[in-house]
C-alpha cells in the first residue's frame, strides 16, 4: 500500500511538472489530454507501478539478453531466447519470421490498424566479441548493452506492465525484436515488415539510444557501395606497367574526396566516408583487385541523390585516367555494388505521435528534442506511415565500443515513455 501511494503522488508531482515545463515548449492541446487523461486512468496508474516493481526483472533480463551474442546476420540465440520472453510476457501470438524478427501480438478490441513497437536484436560486435557483463559500482559495462539490449527490455517489460494491469487496447499492438539494424544489416528486419505489413500499421515507435529527452523524426537517409576495380595482377618487377587497382582506386577516391567537400561544403549537413578497404596477395605482388567500402549520408532525399552522383562521377573519371597511362596489358575495370540503402524523410512535428512523444516527455519532467538519426523507423517514414525513435531510459556512452556502459539512472522512466506514447496511439478500450 505505501508502495502505491509513492507511485500515485509520483504522478501526481509528474502531472504537476507537466503544467510547469510546458511554457515556451510548442505542444499540442489535444496531446496533452492525451496524455494527462491517461495518467487518470486506474488501470494506467496500474501499470505503471507494474513498471516499477519489475526494475529487478528488468536489470536482470538486461543482463542475460546482453550476454547473448547477436553478432551481424547471426541474432538467432538472442531470438529464441526473445520468443521465451514474449510468451512468459503473455503475448496473444509470437512468432518468427523468414527474415529473423521476433513478432509478439498483442490483440485489441478493434482489428484493423496496428501499432508497432519495434527494437533491435543485432549489435554491431562480430562473432567472438567478449559481451559478458561488468559491474562497476552502478555502471554496466558490455558490447551491446545500450544499443540495443536495453530496448529489447523496454519493450518487453511495457508488455508485461499491460497484461498484469490488464489493460486492453483498442487497437492491436505488434511488439517487434527486429534482426539486421545495424551495418550491413542494411535494416532488412524492417524492410521486410514494412514490405509485408505496411498497410496495416498505424504508427511506428522505436526503441534505440537511451534520453527520453531526444525524439527522432528525421530519418537520417545513406547509401553504401562495394567499389571493386580489377585488373590481370602480376609480378612487382616482372610485370611492373600493368595496370594496378590500388593506383586506380586511390586515383578515384582522391577525386572523389575533393569533389565530395566541395558538394557538402555548398550544400550543409551531408557527409561521405571510405569505411573500409582491402585486395591484394602482397607486397610484391601486382594486385587483381582493390576495393572500397563507402557511406554517404544525408537529411535530404534530393542531395542524397546528388552526392551519389558525385561519387559514380568521380570514380569513374579516375578510372578513366588511369587507364589513358597504362604501360602496357588490358584496361582495369570498375564495379559499385549497392551495399545498403537508408530512405531519409521525416515525420512532421504536428503529426498527432510527435506531439504526443513530446507531451509524454514533458511529463517526465524532460524538455523533448527533435533529431535525425538513422534507425528502423526510416522505413517507416519513408512509406508515409508516422513513426519515431525514443531512448530507453537511463544513461549510456561509447555505443558501438567495447567499452559501451548503461548506468541505471531513471531508467524506468524509458519505460515509462514507452507506454505512455504507445497506449496514447492504441488506445484504451471503454
Amino acid at each position: 500500500m505505501q508502495k502505491r501511494v509513492e507511485i500515485l503522488t509520483g504522478v501526481i508531482i509528474l502531472l504537476t511538472l507537466f503544467t510547469l515545463n510546458k511554457d515556451g515548449i510548442a505542444q499540442n492541446k489535444k496531446a496533452e489530454k492525451d496524455i494527462s487523461n491517461l495518467l487518470k486512468t486506474k488501470s494506467v496508474v496500474e501499470a505503471i507501478l507494474v513498471i516499477e516493481s519489475l526494475e529487478s526483472t528488468t536489470l536482470k533480463e538486461l543482463v542475460t539478453l546482453t550476454e547473448i551474442p547477436a553478432p551481424p546476420f547471426k541474432e538467432k540465440l538472442r531470438a529464441q531466447k526473445m520468443t521465451q520472453l514474449f510468451e512468459e510476457a503473455g503475448a496473444d501470438k509470437i512468432w518468427i519470421d523468414s527474415v529473423g524478427n521476433v513478432l509478439a501480438l498483442r490483440q485489441g478490441k478493434k482489428h484493423g490498424k496496428t501499432v508497432v513497437l519495434d527494437a533491435h536484436l543485432d549489435t554491431v560486435f562480430p562473432e567472438g566479441t567478449d559481451v559478458s557483463v561488468k559491474h562497476h559500482g552502478d555502471t554496466l559495462y558490455a558490447p551491446g548493452i545500450s544499443d540495443d539490449t536495453r530496448g529489447l527490455v523496454v519493450i518487453l517489460t511495457v508488455l508485461r506492465a499491460l497484461e498484469k494491469a490488464k489493460i486492453e487496447t483498442n487497437t492491436d499492438l505488434l511488439f517487434v525484436a527486429s534482426v539486421g539494424e545495424e551495418g550491413l544489416g542494411d535494416l532488412r528486419g524492417v524492410k521486410h515488415l514494412v514490405s509485408k505489413e505496411g498497410h496495416r500499421i498505424k504508427s511506428w515507435i522505436s526503441v534505440d539510444g537511451t534520453s527520453i529527452n531526444e525524439i527522432a523524426t528525421g530519418a537520417l537517409g545513406s547509401l553504401r557501395y562495394k567499389a571493386i576495380i580489377k585488373g590481370p595482377g602480376g609480378h612487382s618487377w616482372g610485370a611492373f606497367g600493368l595496370g594496378n587497382p590500388h593506383h586506380a582506386m586511390a586515383k578515384a577516391l582522391n577525386y572523389f574526396a575533393d569533389e565530395g567537400q566541395k558538394f557538402t561544403t555548398e550544400v550543409g549537413k551531408t557527409s561521405f566516408n571510405v569505411g573500409r578497404m582491402g585486395g591484394g596477395t602482397s607486397v610484391n605482388a601486382i594486385p587483381f583487385e582493390s576495393w572500397a567500402e563507402v557511406d554517404m549520408r544525408s537529411e535530404n532525399p534530393t542531395y542524397l541523390k546528388k552526392i551519389d552522383s558525385v561519387f559514380k562521377s568521380s570514380m569513374n573519371k579516375g578510372l578513366r585516367e588511369y587507364n589513358q597511362h597504362l604501360l602496357k596489358g588490358d584496361v582495369l575495370t570498375l564495379t559499385l555494388t549497392p551495399i545498403g540503402f537508408r530512405p531519409s524523410g521525416k515525420t512532421a512535428e504536428t503529426d498527432p505521435l510527435v506531439q504526443r512523444a513530446k507531451a509524454a516527455v514533458n511529463m517526465l519532467g524532460g524538455i523533448p528534442n527533435l533529431i535525425t538519426e538513422s534507425t528502423n523507423a526510416n522505413i517507416a517514414i519513408a512509406k508515409g506511415t508516422p513513426a519515431i525513435t525514443i531512448g530507453a531510459g537511463g544513461k549510456s556512452d561509447h555505443a558501438h565500443a567495447l567499452s559501451e556502459w548503461w548506468m541505471n539512472e531513471k531508467g524506468v522512466d524509458g519505460i515509462k515513455l514507452a507506454l505512455m506514447i504507445t497506449l496514447a496511439e492504441t488506445g484504451i478500450a471503454k
